[in-house]
């Protein structure tokens, strides 16, 4: 049903819009705000396959919360996801946790007479475990996150068999009274590389050369806090990445400190964890085809919470969707084998995806549809020309893959109602 709802919307979702008529408008309303709907429901239904795609493979769970509605002050709503991702391909297998968060004006003062499981902070811990038990049957599950979940009940209370990989936010006492951070800067340089650093918000692409220190460390039990059932000192590695020269135009040199439970004994595998924390990009990019460069969940009209938290969760699922399919557009470019079309598709979808090649493939080789039938590459090829790329200039992002997946919705469900239409 998400398909279906989402893809009648197109950029900036409106239940009139979503509708299409005043009689669609009031069947989706109520569908919304039926107590049968749960965004909960929902995302066990796109989780189903994630287990059996994590299988074997070496799997990143990112985790990381985002903004529905906000009154500028700091509380609103929000949404925290967990995403899971292929250690060494990047491909995304699918959400392994989605949970609505409301945040008010609370009292520092009073955090720390909170137990952990009534903070909201306990939302990465919780990430965690239902991320573990999502990725059952994986070969390794390292946990990943930003500054935000640098919490010492995390690492505490991490899913057994599971790793940590989160960038440090707190300057943390270490057993025998030194702080984590003059300790790092302490250490020799273990070796550079250098690395293409991709755009982001504020930043041009660049080469980067970057140092790597390390080093093995036994972080202290916060004294504050109601944090007496927890462990008075835990081991971690701090992986200490830093851009040695000043970029111009006043770009901030890159510096990631970065605590984690992998053991690393060398360069080498000190630049490899920098590249697993690298992958944590596949989120942002998701939250902006939710948001700005796709969905535009912040500018949804609704104002009862229910019906909302079903929509965006509706539209969260898609936006997965959208994302496999940008990073399938490179087939066999991409690093690890093809994934299956069956990843963003059902497989009754086959059909209609192969009479849309042939109907836009052309004459010359480069506008032949280059991925074998069944392989997600082939779905995202027929995609992003739906959604008007032309084969020849550049590589289809997010907002082309959006519109063509759209149009494949749409045609989906007019061949759904077509036998319908002809016994009326």
């Amino acid at each position: 049903m998400h398909a279906r709802l989402v893809a009648l919307g197109g950029r900036g979702l409106r239940i009139r819009r979503l509708g299409a008529t005043r009689a669609g408008e009031i069947r989706l309303t109520r569908f919304l705000r039926n107590g049968a709907v749960s965004p909960e429901a929902m995302l066990a239904e796109a989780a189903r396959g994630v287990s059996e795609r994590c299988a074997g493979r070496r799997v990143l769970a990112i985790q990381d919360t985002t903004v529905v509605r906000s009154d500028g002050g700091g509380s609103g709503l929000y949404l925290h996801v967990a995403l899971a991702v292929d250690a060494e391909s990047g491909a995304i297998l699918g959400l392994t946790d989605a949970v609505f968060l409301k945040r008010g004006q609370g009292k520092k003062a009073a955090r720390r007479s909170t137990p952990m499981q009534a903070k909201q902070s306990q939302r990465w811990i919780d990430g965690a475990v239902r991320s573990a038990q999502a990725c059952q049957g994986a070969a390794k599950v390292t946990h990943m996150a930003d500054r935000e979940a640098d919490i010492f009940g995390l690492f505490a209370r991490r899913p057994e068999a599971t790793e940590l990989l989160i960038r440090a936010e707190h300057d943390r006492a270490l057993e025998g009274g030194k702080r984590l951070f003059a300790a790092a800067d302490a250490q020799p340089i273990a070796g550079r590389a250098v690395i293409e650093l991709p755009a982001g918000p504020g930043r041009k692409a660049r080469k980067v050369q970057l140092a790597a220190r390390f080093m093995s460390a036994s972080i202290a039990r916060p004294n504050n806090g109601l944090v007496e059932d927890l462990p008075r000192s835990l081991p971690v590695t701090l992986v200490d990445i830093r851009e040695e020269t000043a970029p111009g135009g006043g770009q901030t040199p890159l510096h990631w400190r970065l605590i984690t439970t992998h053991q690393v004994t060398n360069a080498a595998e000190a630049f490899a964890v920098a590249n697993l924390y690298r992958r944590r990009w596949a989120i942002e990019q998701l939250f902006r085809t939710l948001k700005t460069k796709g969905f535009d969940i912040e500018g949804v009209l609704i104002e009862d919470e229910a019906p909302l938290c079903n929509l965006v969760m509706a539209a969260l699922i898609a936006a997965v969707t959208i994302q496999q399919l940008v990073h399938a557009r490179e087939g066999d470019d991409a690093p690890g084998p093809l994934r299956p079309l069956t990843d963003a598709f059902e497989p009754e979808d086959q059909p209609l995806l192969k009479a849309f090649s042939a109907q836009l493939e052309g004459k010359t080789q480069r506008q032949k549809n280059p991925h074998p039938n069944g392989s997600l590459a082939y779905g995202a090829w027929v995609c992003a020309r739906l959604g008007g790329w032309t084969g020849y200039y550049g590589k289809p992002g997010p907002v082309v893959m959006l519109q063509g997946w759209l149009y494949f919705q749409a045609a989906k469900h007019g061949a759904q109602i077509t036998p319908h239409l002809r016994d009326v």
